[in-house]
């Protein structure tokens, strides 16, 4: 690969090559059968195209940019910094003697954090800027440095060049999870033994701050697995602006039943071959959380007006910690959820009493959203002080608001049938916001500007587009509000990095870009799929990624087809991305002369709250219906062959794969299912209970959404694969399944993976799972 554009080995100066916008690169020529795809290419990571830098952020003074990378283009990275003014890279932190993370030197509950994340990076995998000391005529600024978390401790590292300091040493059995500097960089937060810590890295000492939870069935500063796994909340402490002060939520699963998870696979039996999960099943209860806030240096805690998770109380109301956020006057807000998702409170509390006041109240019918865009007003400056913004579907679509100091509605900042996703900045001294979204189309992200403070009396002005290829962009601006990297990519465009003006989204200089003459590209027959516009039975428009097969070698269609589906909410597979071109196992079945079809059904994410809810109460019917549709859709003009239509998906996707094989036998020849939730009475309470509502109220709705409810009809040929210590999706689903494939006298194939999760993680493991899922469909297609 062309490292970053490349790190010259002779002097290790930044090289770089001026983009060309708009222009397409052409992938491989396909009909070269000289080209080979072995199955091994399915499971390598990262990605073709995916070495890009990652976790970039600007150091504290705005001079340099740094990301993890890594240079042999593997999964174990580095953190490295590059400065604009010089275009010097440097190599910062490296981890000591070649250690780092990998996955043999992690605690089971980082294993598990891991699994949470989707996190499949090595080495280092996240870092942080230590904030700039305030210069004094005693004390000079300290130097610019970054806190990097690895097994073996918490380090810190200069970029001046200095060794790595190892400030904080983990052990195996007790290991140091979460940490986090506070605002002011002279203090290191973290959690260990379930109990929160903190490090003054001013005379190294450490001190416990909580008590109390260790053998009673809680923790206190870590996320709940509801939290982690559904919530996107991967924390349980939070700094106080001034650094002060630190938030944290107390966990208490005590009154869980523990799901125990054996591992079958090992030699050994006894403790170390199970494990315990504090699992909320639907229609259960929930681990009960409270709120405390302690001072930094240890003292007393403060508990606010908060138990979230008692059944008894307030009727469900406030069921779920959602987030939490500090106010710039040192109030603390959290977001309040109730059971049923219809209903969201943000809560304002004193933290020397713990007393509340209600700030808003979100209601819907369909659901609750959550998102990170709630943004305190912190500049002092404007008559909008203390305030906050705000994000809404009230409309069908999610839009910023502008909340006064009350939580007072004062009026719309965005609006218009498209969404907001995340806010990438806020100036106010301005008046401006900077914000992400779908303003031009569902299969693109862009990055807008617009006014925060509109006048109300006249009508709302479009944002302003700062991005401008098409595809995707991913942004980070710097802490002057005058420039932004961009992270973007296309179908064509594998991720490239943009250091860009944020007054008009011109380029200031490329940061790194990759070239598809390189060998791993020139390699492999990859082409982009073509996307299409179809339309469900009711006339909402949905939209397909087609991968062809080459006519030359395979003759024209209708070709033999598998449809690769996931169908759930919260999810996109149908985009304008590079990550649609690399799906390389669409490549490979492609390369075989398999045509594969993907389709965003009705329920899926980035359409609207509307096109979203279709899913309510309704998993398992109008899911299906939508990837009958566009079966049919693909037989009509002439790609598929009618009888030769398979189904392939993972989780989600797995369950849906098995569902719509057995709804439609007469249409669908056979099926893979990866993982599948097979009866929605054993997820957990906070996903399923949001689509499908409790089980005691919809019974109907789960015994429909049971594939158990119609392996009576299933013709076509199942295989079934799961690692049986998935702690998500357990093993269980797979076997009630089998229980009742058995009794209805319904063939099967299995496919098992003892030491595996969610997802099989080793190598060999990957490997043979796609050496079997290709004999299975060759066969049965």
């Amino acid at each position: 690969m062309q490292a970053l554009k490349a790190v010259d080995k002779e002097d290790n100066k930044f090289v770089h090559k001026k983009p060309r916008l708009g222009e397409e690169m052409p992938l491989t020529d396909a009909n070269d059968d000289s080209f080979f795809f072995p199955v091994e290419e399915i499971v390598q990571y990262p990605l073709p195209g995916y070495v890009a830098p990652s976790s970039i952020s600007f150091s504290p003074d705005d001079r340099l940019i740094s990301y993890l990378f890594s240079p042999d283009g593997t999964l174990y990275r580095k953190v490295f910094a590059f400065d604009p003014v010089s275009r010097r890279q440097d190599l910062i932190f490296s981890p000591p003697d070649g250690g780092g993370l990998d996955e043999s030197n992690l605690s089971a509950e980082e294993k598990l954090r891991r699994e949470r994340s989707r996190e499949r990076g090595l080495g280092v995998t996240r870092y942080e800027w230590r904030a700039r000391s305030p210069s004094s005529s005693c004390c000079p600024p300290r130097k610019p440095t970054i806190m990097v978390p690895l097994p073996a401790g918490v380090y810190f590292q200069d970029v001046c060049g200095s060794e790595p300091e190892l400030k904080l040493q983990s052990v195996a059995c007790s290991p140091i999870i979460d940490p986090h500097l506070s605002p002011d960089g002279n203090m290191l937060a973290f959690v260990r033994d379930d109990e929160l810590h903190v490090l003054s890295l001013s005379d190294g000492e450490t001190k416990q701050v909580t008590f109390g939870a260790k053998g009673n069935g809680k923790t206190h500063g870590l996320a709940e697995y509801i939290a982690q796994e559904e919530m996107d909340r991967k924390t349980g402490f939070w700094w106080s602006p001034d650094s002060k002060y630190i938030a944290f939520s107390e966990v208490d699963s005590s009154e869980i039943p523990l799901f125990r998870i054996m591992h079958q696979g090992k030699n050994s039996v006894g403790s170390d071959a199970q494990e315990d999960h504090a699992y909320p099943f639907a229609g259960a209860a929930n681990v009960k959380v409270r709120l405390g806030v302690v001072p930094a240096f240890g003292g007393e805690v403060t508990w606010m007006d908060l138990l979230c998770g008692v059944q008894d109380q307030n009727n469900g109301d406030e069921e779920y910690l959602a987030r939490v956020n500090w106010m710039p006057d040192n109030s603390l807000t959290a977001q309040v959820l109730n059971r049923s998702h219809s209903k969201l409170k943000i809560l304002k509390f004193d933290i020397r009493t713990g007393q509340r006041e209600v700030l808003l109240v979100e209601e819907q019918d369909i659901w609750i959203a959550l998102h990170d865009c709630f943004t305190p007003l912190d500049k002092g400056r404007n008559e909008f002080s203390g305030g906050f913004i705000w994000a809404s579907d009230k409309t069908g679509f999610r839009h910023l608001y502008l909340h006064d100091k009350t939580g007072a509605l004062v009026g719309p900042i965005t609006q218009g049938d498209w969404m907001v996703e995340h806010i990438a900045g806020v100036n106010d001294n301005a008046g401006l916001i900077y914000f992400t979204g779908t303003m031009d189309g569902p299969l693109e992200t862009n990055l807008y500007c617009a006014n925060l403070f509109p006048n109300h009396n006249l009508p709302l002005q479009p944002p302003r587009r700062l991005t401008h290829a098409n595809g995707r962009h991913a942004v980070i601006l710097d802490h002057q509000m005058q420039r932004f990297i961009d992270v973007h990519d296309s179908l064509n465009t594998p991720p490239k990095v943009l250091l860009c003006s944020l007054h008009d989204g011109s380029i200031i200089m490329p940061l790194y870009e990759q070239q598809l003459t390189i060998p791993r590209f020139k390699k492999l027959p990859l082409l982009s799929p073509e996307i299409v516009q179809i339309s469900a039975k009711d006339g909402t428009a949905l939209y397909g990624a087609l991968y062809k097969p080459d006519a030359k070698k395979f003759g024209p269609p209708p070709y033999k087809t598998l449809i690769s589906v996931y169908g759930g909410p919260s999810v996109q597979l149908v985009c304008d991305s590079w990550i649609s071109t690399v799906d390389m196992r669409a490549q490979y079945l492609r390369n075989k002369g398999i045509l594969v079809w993907k389709l965003d059904n009705r329920g899926t994410a980035r359409r609207g709250l509307k096109f979203e809810g279709h899913l309510k109460h309704s998993i398992g019917h109008v899911d299906a219906d939508d990837q009958l549709a566009g079966a049919e859709w693909l037989v009509k003009q002439g790609l598929a062959k009618a009888g030769h239509i398979g189904l392939c998906g993972w989780s989600y996707g797995g369950f849906l794969s098995a569902m719509s094989l057995a709804r439609f036998p007469d249409t669908f020849r056979c099926a893979v299912s990866g993982a599948p939730v097979t009866s929605w009475d054993g997820y957990d309470t906070f996903y399923t209970e949001k689509y499908m509502g409790l089980p005691t109220e919809n019974p109907g709705a789960y015994e429909y959404g049971s594939i158990m409810h119609h392996v009576h009809k299933i013709k076509g040929k199942l295989l079934l694969v799961h690692g049986m210590i998935d702690e998500n999706v357990h093993f269980r689903h797979t076997a009630r399944l089998v229980n009742s494939l058995i009794a209805a006298g319904k063939p099967y194939e299995l496919l098992l993976f003892p030491d595996e999760r969610h997802m099989p993680r080793q190598l060999r493991d990957r490997i043979y799972m796609e050496e079997r899922i290709w004999e299975f469909v060759e066969r049965n297609l």
